[in-house]
């Protein structure tokens, strides 16, 4: 990313209905947002989920915490206590 323009999540993920049951994937893959973001809740790191899905580029990674934070901004939900 280094050229001072702003990731767009959308450059690196995608929605098709004939992909993964229509599930947020990477593109061009068939790795679901879910998996990177769940990875990353595991503590792995980009460079370790680069290494488990080659496919799966380091912009597609940070593009998928980008996609999370803009579906938290969407909806809120309660937290009980």
């Amino acid at each position: 990313m280094g050229t001072g323009r702003i990731m767009d999540w959308q450059d690196y993920i995608t929605v098709d209905p004939s992909v993964c049951h229509g599930k947020a994937c990477i593109k061009g893959t068939r790795v679901m947002v879910t998996v990177i973001l769940d990875n990353l809740a595991a503590g792995l790191n980009a460079e370790e989920i680069v290494d488990s899905y080659p496919t799966v580029s380091r912009g597609a990674v940070q593009a998928a915490l980008l996609y999370a934070a803009e579906l938290a901004k969407e909806q809120i939900v309660p937290l009980g206590r």
